[in-house]
């Protein structure tokens, strides 16, 4: 009989096999999506930010230098070794092994980012997670998502669902979002949502 690999086995294998699976490295396709992430975000800088399923470490980077402190968090060993291998000595990073909901971290944020990771859940994971998520934001707090929006072998859940569940169920109000056929941004925020322009009184 084939015993079911659990979630945490599945990345364990997929880590072991390479040590940049999805090649976040050297994809023209990853570093235009890290971009236009990082361009989406509404403030220059953030304080406290939570980034569960950070993989090794490369949005996370980015992240660091955008942010008082980060707290990266992957269910895999090996991604986070790779992750720390990248990354170096970095004061501003703290990496957690764990999965969300059950292991999200205490306190508030500033900016929560969930990258391609929303889709691995449980739908019932899934609205623990909008509701966690929703409840860690500081007032003027950000909740950023970003999925692939093709199918997923073995995975229930696409892109599009999983934002949806958070639009129709995290009490937050659409900032900005990005939509085209490989991917989609979304950025949320407590109402009343206030664009850069008037944040900056330009308007």
């Amino acid at each position: 009989m084939t015993v079911p690999r659990t979630g945490k086995q599945v990345f364990e294998d997929l880590y072991a096999s390479s040590p940049d699976p999805w090649n976040f490295g050297d994809s023209f396709y990853e570093r235009r999506k890290r971009e236009l992430t990082l361009a989406l975000l509404p403030r220059e800088r953030f304080g406290r930010v939570f980034e569960p399923g950070c993989s090794i470490g490369v949005l996370t980077e980015e992240l660091a230098r955008r942010a008082d402190s980060v707290t990266a968090m992957d269910i895999s060993a090996r991604a986070l070794e790779l992750a720390r291998q990248r990354i170096g000595a970095d004061q501003r990073i703290r990496f957690s092994q764990g999965s969300i909901p059950e292991d999200w971290p205490e306190g508030s944020f500033d900016l929560v980012v969930l990258s391609e990771i929303g889709y691995f859940l449980t739908r019932e994971q899934l609205r623990e997670t909008v509701q966690r998520a929703a409840a860690a934001l500081d007032r003027d707090g950000v909740l950023l998502l970003c999925h692939w929006r093709h199918p997923i072998r073995d995975w229930p859940m696409d892109a599009d669902e999983v934002h949806e569940v958070f639009r129709a169920g995290s009490g937050l109000e659409l900032l900005a979002e990005h939509s085209e056929a490989d991917f989609r941004i979304d950025v949320l925020v407590h109402p009343p949502a206030r664009s850069v322009a008037e944040r900056e009184g330009l308007l």
